[in-house]
């Protein structure tokens, strides 16, 4: 216990003192005083000087006991009236009754327990809220009858005897019993003072009455017990009640006094530990054995550089800083920014490079093994494997490989690292919103970082990685920055050569890193940053393509993750092929992963369930662990004004049926359905208009649109579409209409048509030639400025494909119409 606390505690002991010599001074010396002074040193007046009626305050804590004396706080607002009818009485007396957690709003007669304390009241003081004053417990009564049953709540008590009911003998051995169990709490609780001892002593075994009530107000019973108690009016029954609860006051007690020892203990030990460790230092440093923290950070950082070959200007900001450090206190903000600003800058691999493994053989050998299908762009890696062979290196190229999901563009990238035996560093820009992302922050912000580039080259501690920024067409802006245009000088190679991160605040030489990005479309990148890449496309996979891939790739990795032998579970090659053609038709491959997944935990099930079960999965019980297909086989649509056109989406290639029918012959028109973007609205009407105008030419009624009213229908109409590539699609629709002559045969086409009917050339073609393989057309119309395009397709592609090229409309219609 602090000075302070002593001494407030003998300020309150010695005001209690005070307060019952001021209380026994109020009391004249008639006979009965001095009869009760004669029985020994009595707590509390005789009966002769307790009021019949007293006024009650309710009390919530804990109840207050006969033995005590100590200051209450009430509400001045509430209890203002009931103080002062009290203070006009001649006795100054008041009745406190414990009422638990009943709030005072909610109280009424039946709240109040029977049995409650009369108090002497001394001192009172009124401050701005509370009504301060100190209570002498003086002995307990009994309501008989209630005078007011509203503040001020006023009572008539009776005050009923304590009897000791047996010898005296036994009393005053339970009552030495507690005066034991207080003074063996004393000690143990620092809350207890030398003058509560000199209070006690005024307790005798003789009156086990007021002993009993001292020791219960003592402990830190809960208050419906020590309620139960001051019911109690039997002496020896109160005190059968109050010892165990002293007793378990006293074991409670010496917890607190272990833990506070074992406490002190660690902390001493802990304190001697550190001393002792200081004084260590202390003499290390004094016989030159050892050094202090700054001195070991700047050795430290210095041993770092020695097989680093820094640039000179980045060397003289390193120096600098190290002075800096070398005098700043250890415990100032400053040495903290500074030390980790160096731990960065020495951190970074300066001059070292790995060396390029530029071997086609093994470079070819390494994408065949990870990757099936994707023969041009693996051939057009290899390309650029071999420049970099005659130029010695290939750094400071910028790949950007765009197509679908799930097409491998990030494994790609992966098998690009390893065939050149670089580093690899991914990480995500999508959705990324924060310049400082790519550039870092100032190093005048609290918990500044470098960009993630610089964060890059030190994980993979060489200058020439392949680092691959992944999603680089879902880059946001905000308020913040625009992190795609920090990249341009990330990515363009004649500037990348001294990049500058805000947080180094030295210039850097990227220009020995491998970038590799990856998108799904460009529609999003801006113009500048698309400049600065070479393109690689990676379209969708055919069925053959996704069954290689299968069987070579993905399932043996489901049932290696699994832990499932191969031996227990078969998939034959027509239930994939299903798979493919009913289930995953996207353009990647993640959706034909997923349902392989769905078999092998289905097929899982099965096996646990019986032990020696073989699963096969075949064409007749694939439905069993797939369900119903989700795709059927897409049926070509036929008839008089119908045709196949192709497309091309975010998601691979797709076939587009254009319909279109004459709906009355009341007026001329023409109705667009299908949720047409503009383009192909203003398509349809190029398509309407070179229709009108060259009816007789290609052999149909010139005045067939004259009162026709037209309605061309895309299906799928949830779906939007727009795009500059069904011009020849819609023409060849309307041509059909009006020469009343369906297409004999399947076919599918695709291109824009001008007004004069010049057929110009789209993109997409790989994608477009895949999805009409899919729905088996091996017809193809292409404008005749994308035949590089369509020969630059590998073989397998072509194969088996008729593709007829179109300069102008005349070419489509003698290929559609005979």
């Amino acid at each position: 216990m602090s000075e302070r606390d002593q001494d407030q505690s003998r300020d309150f002991y010695a005001e209690l003192e005070e307060a019952r010599q001021d209380a026994q001074e109020e009391h004249s010396p008639t006979q009965d005083d001095q009869e009760s002074s004669a029985q020994g040193r009595a707590m509390v007046p005789t009966q002769a000087y307790l009021p019949e009626r007293l006024y009650l305050l309710p009390i919530h804590n804990r109840p207050f006991f006969p033995a005590q004396v100590q200051p209450l706080v009430i509400h001045r607002e509430r209890w203002e009236e009931t103080m002062e009818r009290v203070g006009n009485t001649p006795h100054h007396s008041v009745g406190v009754a414990f009422v638990g957690d009943t709030g005072v709003d909610e109280l009424g007669p039946d709240d109040f327990p029977e049995i409650g304390t009369a108090v002497k009241v001394h001192r009172s003081q009124t401050e701005e809220q509370q009504i301060q004053f100190i209570a002498q417990g003086m002995q307990r009564f009994r309501i008989v009858r209630w005078l007011s049953k509203t503040p001020p709540y006023l009572v008539e008590v009776t005050y009923p005897k304590e009897p000791i009911e047996s010898s005296d003998e036994e009393a005053r051995a339970y009552a030495m019993a507690l005066i034991n169990g207080i003074k063996e709490l004393l000690p143990i609780n620092p809350l207890y003072g030398e003058e509560l001892k000199h209070y006690l002593n005024r307790f005798s075994p003789h009156e086990p009455g007021p002993l009993t009530d001292f020791a219960a107000a003592i402990t830190s019973a809960k208050g419906p017990e020590l309620q139960e108690v001051l019911e109690t009016l039997p002496v020896m029954s109160r005190m059968q009640k109050v010892l165990p609860l002293l007793r378990k006051e006293i074991e409670v007690a010496q917890l607190q006094s272990e833990i506070s020892e074992q406490v002190n203990a660690q902390m001493q030990d802990r304190q001697r530990e550190f001393f002792l460790r200081e004084q260590l230092k202390v003499i290390q440093r004094e016989l030159g054995i050892s050094k202090d923290d700054r001195e070991n950070d700047v050795d430290t950082f210095r041993e770092r550089l020695e097989n680093l070959e820094v640039p000179e200007r980045v060397m003289e900001r390193i120096e600098d800083e190290l002075g800096k450090l070398s005098v700043l206190e250890t415990g100032s903000p400053e040495y903290g920014t500074t030390r980790n600003y160096l731990d960065w800058l020495t951190s970074l691999p300066w001059g070292i490079t790995s060396e390029d493994q530029l071997d086609l053989p093994r470079a070819r050998k390494i994408l065949d093994r990870d990757h099936d299908g994707l023969t041009d762009v693996k051939e057009r890696i290899v390309e650029f494997l071999a420049e970099g062979t005659f130029k010695g290196d290939v750094g400071g190229s910028i790949l950007l490989l765009v197509g679908p999901p799930g097409v491998g563009k990030t494994s790609v990238g992966r098998s690009i690292a390893e065939a050149l035996g670089r580093e690899f560093y991914r990480f995500s820009v999508g959705g990324m919103r924060d310049e400082a992302e790519i550039k870092g922050h100032r190093r005048t912000y609290i918990g500044a970082m470098p960009g993630k580039l610089v964060q890059a080259l030190k994980e993979v501690e060489v200058e020439n990685p392949v680092i691959m920024l992944d999603e680089v067409d879902k880059m946001g802006q905000s308020f913040q920055g625009d992190p795609a245009s920090a990249l341009l000088e990330v990515l363009d190679p004649e500037q990348n050569v001294d990049f500058l991160d805000h947080y180094l605040d030295v210039r850097m030489d990227l220009s020995k890193v491998l970038f590799v990005c990856t998108a799904n479309t460009l529609d999003s990148l801006p113009p500048a940053l698309l400049d600065r890449m070479e393109q690689i496309r990676l379209s969708g996979y055919i069925a053959e393509e996704k069954m290689a891939i299968a069987k070579h790739h993905l399932w043996p990795k489901l049932l290696e993750r699994d832990r499932i032998p191969k031996k227990r579970i078969n998939l034959t090659d027509a239930a994939l092929r299903r798979v493919i053609e009913g289930y995953a038709r996207e353009a990647g491959v993640r959706q034909l992963e997923k349902q392989l997944h769905r078999i092998v935990r289905k097929a899982a099930v099965t096996m646990l369930e019986n032990e020696q079960a073989t699963v096969k999965i075949s064409v007749n019980n694939l439905e069993d662990f797939l369900g119903a297909p989700t795709f059927r086989k897409e049926k070509v649509l036929k008839g008089v004004g119908v045709v196949t056109g192709l497309a091309w989406t975010s998601m691979g290639g797709a076939t587009l049926p254009v319909e279109a029918a004459r709906v009355h012959a009341k007026s001329r028109g023409l109705k667009l359905t299908g949720q047409l973007g503009d383009v192909m609205q203003e398509s349809a009407n190029i398509a309407y208009s070179y229709t009108m105008a060259h009816l007789k030419d290609f052999g149909a009624d010139p005045t067939f649109f004259d009162e026709a009213h037209v309605h061309m229908h895309v299906p799928e109409g949830a779906t939007p579409k727009d795009g500059p590539s069904a011009g020849v699609t819609m023409t060849t629709a309307l041509l059909s209409l009006a020469k009343q002559q369906p297409l004999d045969r399947p076919l599918a086409m695709t291109g824009e048509l001008t007004l004069s009917g010049q057929v110009l050339p789209v993109g997409g073609i790989r994608e477009k030639v895949i999805a009409a393989r899919r729905s088996d057309i091996f017809e193809l119309i292409l404008p005749e400025p994308n035949r590089r395009d369509y020969e630059e397709l590998p073989d397998y592609l072509k194969q088996g494909v008729t593709v007829h090229f179109a300069n102008r409309y005349r070419d489509v219609a003698k290929v559609v119409f005979a």
